[in-house]
């Protein structure tokens, strides 16, 4: 459950509710008291497709039948009070406010907003300003009711193994049963495959001034989708350090400060990012032109096999530390989770080893094992969305 299925004047329900949640329900009032109590070291974080709740504790059995108890009970009876929205949302606004002071925040903000027209995907989790500030109690315990079920729950557990203790019952203590005819069901319509490429960017002042970011956005397909080992690999290409190609054409030509490309990997068709970050004196017009030219040039000049295997061992290796840390492995299991199912993990792993190579070694590839070009990628100008972010001074803003 995230801000996907938020509805109309809804903006920043499901992150609120992450706050909520915390406030305690009638058999554990105090949810802060006992996380210290038990060591935990807690959090929970929202996104599109999911919300997140997470502690880590010492391994005892006594940790983890408290851990379960008190996961289980919040999920169907946190209060979700009046008292509590409003302490509640001034924190929750204070997480608004700082977003906007920064550029760059507010440029993906923007851009987002530009590439999805009618989708949440356009929507920042952090919710509207008048929404959060006005949203009826009644409707967060609505929304709370309608989404916090057994049935879009997954239990995560972690780390050391334990013997769980049993008192006479096979059937742990927390849990229960709830009325299946209750629980009711949203769809969600996939978005729009291509953003109009009339829209692009207006100028933004930064509240900061000086600080300068011009950013292009792609569709891409789903998150679980063959192609998407493809999509990232390509990322890499392009937004690695030093050796990726938007460095090259941005950085050591000294037409850019900072430079990066990064992915939405969602439940439905998200995103490949690609931004510069320019220096106050630098010109903007021509870091956007260099900006593009470099990502439209993928499509020509495709990546060669050396630069293939370095992004592929890169984002290996980063899997494999991910897969070697309990606290790490938790929050991606709940991730790919929401993206559609937990065993999507390891089928990534395995296309990322096997499918994205370049066209140059792949002259007649299957279907289902695309290269990287042309027929294996949205890296096109139909399908960019472009937004800049600029000091009101700053030379090109036009």
């Amino acid at each position: 459950m995230g801000s996907r299925l938020e509805g109309y004047g809804e903006t920043g329900m499901a992150h609120l509710l992450e706050h909520m949640v915390f406030k305690g329900t009638p058999n554990h009032k105090n949810i802060p008291q006992e996380l210290t109590e038990h060591g935990a070291r807690p959090n929970g974080t929202t996104w599109f497709d999911r919300t997140n709740y997470f502690e880590t504790f010492p391994a005892t059995a006594e940790n983890l039948e408290w851990a379960l108890d008190l996961e289980s009970d919040r999920m169907v009876n946190s209060f979700i009070a009046t008292k509590d929205l409003a302490s509640e949302m001034t924190v929750v606004r204070n997480e608004y406010e700082s977003g906007e002071n920064s550029p760059f925040n507010v440029l993906l903000e923007r851009a987002m907003s530009t590439a999805f027209l009618w989708h949440n995907y356009g929507h920042s989790t952090i919710g509207a300003r008048a929404d959060i500030e006005n949203v009826p109690i009644e409707r967060l315990q609505a929304f709370y009711h309608k989404y916090y079920q057994p049935d879009d729950a997954v239990l995560v557990v972690a780390g050391s193994s334990i013997r769980r203790r049993r008192s006479g019952s096979s059937r742990p203590s927390s849990a229960g049963s709830l009325d299946r005819a209750a629980l009711e069901r949203t769809r969600s319509f996939p978005p729009t495959p291509r953003s109009d490429p009339g829209r692009r960017a207006g100028g933004h002042p930064s509240p900061g001034g000086g600080r300068t970011v011009v950013m292009a956005i792609y569709h891409v397909p789903a998150g679980s989708h063959p192609d998407f080992p493809a999509v990232d690999v390509l990322s890499e290409v392009l937004g690695d350090e030093p050796s990726g190609r938007l460095y090259k054409a941005l950085v050591e030509t000294k037409q850019a400060a900072r430079v990066g490309a990064f992915t939405f990997q969602l439940r439905e068709p998200g995103t490949i990012l690609a931004f510069a970050e320019v220096r106050k004196e630098g010109s903007l017009d021509s870091a956007r032109a260099t900006l593009t030219r470099t990502i439209d040039d993928v499509v020509a000049r495709v990546p060669t096999a050396e630069e293939v295997e370095r992004a592929k061992t890169s984002l290996l290796k980063s899997l494999e530390l991910e897969l070697n840390s309990s606290e790490r492995v938790g929050l991606d299991l709940s991730e790919w989770q929401s993206i559609g199912d937990w065993r999507l993990i390891f089928i990534y792993r395995d296309r990322l080893k096997t499918s994205p190579r370049s066209r140059s070694s792949a002259p007649r590839p299957p279907i289902s094992s695309p290269p990287i070009g042309p027929s294996g990628c949205s890296i096109r100008p139909r399908s960019r969305t472009g937004r800049r972010f600029h000091d009101r001074g700053h030379r090109g803003a036009g």
